[in-house]
Order: C-alpha cells, then sequence, then structure tokens
C-alpha cells in the first residue's frame, strides 16, 4: 500500500541529517505533493467503457478464454481500495481495475487478499495482477512487472488540535501507528530508529505498532493507543475526513512515487495493461474515476512498465 511496497525513501545523507530532522522532511522527493483528496464521491456512476480490439488482441489466450482476470487487493486502505457497508470491494482501484478488464473486452474478478500476500500469488499464479496501492520500486521490478498509474506520497495524520504537540520532523520516541508490509513500517525500521538512535533519542518503540489493515491504524490513533499514524497521501486524507473531524493532518507529503498494477514479470498481459491505461486516459475514464474518488492530484499523464528511478 503506499507506498505500500518497500520504496527506498532516503539517502544514507538523509538518514545521519535525520538526527536533526527526521520523518517528512525535504529529505523526501523533490517533486510536489500529490495524491491529496478533495472529496469523494462514490455514488458516482463513471461512464461505461468499450473494449478496444486491438488491445484485446494481445490478451494471452489463455486469460481470453478464461475471460476475466483475477484480481488481488487488499480491502482496507480507503479511498483506494476497501469494502462499503454491504460488504462490497470497492474504490479508486478497483474502478480502474474494472475499467481496464473492459478495455481489454474482459471483465475484473477482484478478490479480498492480505497485502503480503499478494506479490507471492502473483509469482504463485494464484491471481493475475494486483491493484492494491503498490509503489513500483526497483526492487519490486526484479520479481515483477509494475504498470504505472498513480502517483502518492507519505502523509501523517495525528488527533484533532495534535495535543501531543507531534513534530513530524521529529518521530523520536512517539507511538507511530502503520500497516504492516507498508513502505512507512520499512522507514522507521531502516531509516528512522537508526537515526534516532545515532542522535542519542529514544527509538520509535516496536518499531512501529503494525496493523495488518489501515482501518485499525487509524482506530488506534482515534482510540489514543497511538500518537501519529504515517500512510499514504490519500489514504490520510480519507481517513481525516471519513473520522468526521477526529483527526488532522501535519507536516508535508514526501516522498512522491507512482503506484503500479503488479503483474508476472515479463507478463505478455503487461503491455496489454498499459496500453488500456493509456487509452483511459486518453477518453477521459481515467479522470473520471480519480475525481469520483477525491484524488485527482494524483493523476499522471503516461503510463510505463518498469518505470521505477529507486
Amino acid at each position: 500500500m503506499t507506498a505500500r511496497i518497500q520504496r527506498t525513501r532516503l539517502l544514507a545523507a538523509c538518514a545521519v541529517a535525520a538526527s536533526v530532522s527526521l520523518v517528512l522532511t525535504g529529505c523526501g522527493s523533490s517533486k510536489s505533493s500529490s495524491g491529496s483528496s478533495t472529496g469523494a464521491n462514490p455514488s458516482v456512476t463513471v461512464g461505461a467503457v468499450s473494449a478496444d480490439p486491438a488491445l484485446a488482441s494481445l490478451v494471452p489466450a489463455d486469460v481470453k478464454s478464461a475471460g476475466k482476470i483475477v484480481i488481488a487487493t487488499d480491502a482496507s486502505y480507503a479511498p483506494n481500495e476497501f469494502k462499503d457497508d454491504k460488504g462490497n470491494i470497492v474504490g479508486m482501484d478497483v474502478d480502474l481495475a474494472n475499467a481496464i478488464a473492459k478495455k481489454l473486452g474482459l471483465t475484473a474478478d477482484v478478490q479480498n487478499a492480505t497485502f503480503d500476500a499478494i506479490i507471492p500469488g502473483i509469482t504463485g499464479n494464484k491471481y493475475t495482477m494486483s491493484m492494491s496501492s503498490f509503489t513500483d520500486t526497483k526492487e519490486r521490478e526484479a520479481s515483477v512487472d509494475m504498470v504505472t498509474y498513480f502517483s502518492a506520497g507519505t502523509g501523517a495524520a495525528v488527533k484533532k488540535g495534535n495535543p501531543d504537540k507531534i513534530d513530524p520532523t521529529d518521530l523520536c520516541g512517539k507511538k507511530v501507528a502503520v500497516q504492516t508490509g507498508t513502505t512507512q513500517a520499512k522507514d522507521i525500521t531502516d531509516t528512522i530508529n537508526p537515526a534516532c538512535t545515532k542522535a542519542g533519542k529514544p527509538t520509535i518503540p516496536n518499531d512501529g505498532d503494525k496493523f495488518d489493515l489501515q482501518t485499525d491504524v487509524t482506530q488506534a490513533l482515534v482510540s489514543g493507543r497511538d500518537q501519529v499514524m504515517l500512510a499514504d497521501s490519500p489514504v490520510v486524507d480519507y481517513a481525516i475526513k471519513q473520522t468526521n473531524g477526529q483527526l488532522e493532518k501535519i507536516g508535508s507529503v514526501t516522498d512522491t512515487a507512482p503506484y503500479g498494477v503488479v503483474l508476472q514479470k515479463n507478463s505478455p498481459l503487461s503491455k496489454a495493461v498499459q496500453g488500456a491505461i493509456q487509452s483511459l486516459m486518453a477518453d477521459g475514464t481515467y479522470k473520471s474515476i480519480l475525481e469520483k474518488w477525491g484524488v485527482q492530484a494524483g493523476a499522471i499523464d503516461k503510463s510505463v512498465i518498469d518505470g521505477a528511478t529507486s
């Protein structure tokens, strides 16, 4: 999930500088913040998507004969992928997955899965692809294809009014909630806590309080169990809106990087998916879906296969 993959966020030099200023600082991406939510409207109906014969011709025979793409997602990461009050899996990624499938003359079979189990499920042929807020990185590209479609960074939230006076640039000794397997969880272990130790400061307890579901991360903050949560920028924005003013954002969004659709390495389907995303961008469907979920600030204008820079 944002960056729910293990993105390399900070250079070694930045880790040293973190002894003074730790997380969510200028050591992150130099790009402008993206993925900021301006308000979701899930009831909006996106226009119909028609199959593109040229793109459909790129679909491998086994997938074409099945008539569907089996798509894994961890449905706990609103507004990207989550369950509505009827138990249906919905969200920005889900709408995009359905639209991609339709472009290819297929249907999308979206299945809920634990985040950490998704990549092994792709490489083990359990799933055809995944859309679950995975950040595209060189590390992941070594084992799977990543087709870019969105841009997000890391954000931080605290209880309204910031009662613990949390400084987002110095989280040493603070109780921080994160989702298991995310970039944010890895950053605590690999970057933030080592910098705290070097600076002679207490580390973040337990290398962060880790939860399997992002909904539990948010609840840990709302309940007061933790003092701050770190997550992908659109997820933080959505959580603030959904908790009716109980939370607020602090600091700025950092480490902007692309999300990628996950497919098997060198899959012939990767080119078809990339073409479908580009076609959805061209016909306006992509923009409509992002606006529906209030995440249009994370839009990109070109989809590529394995486009990670770090």
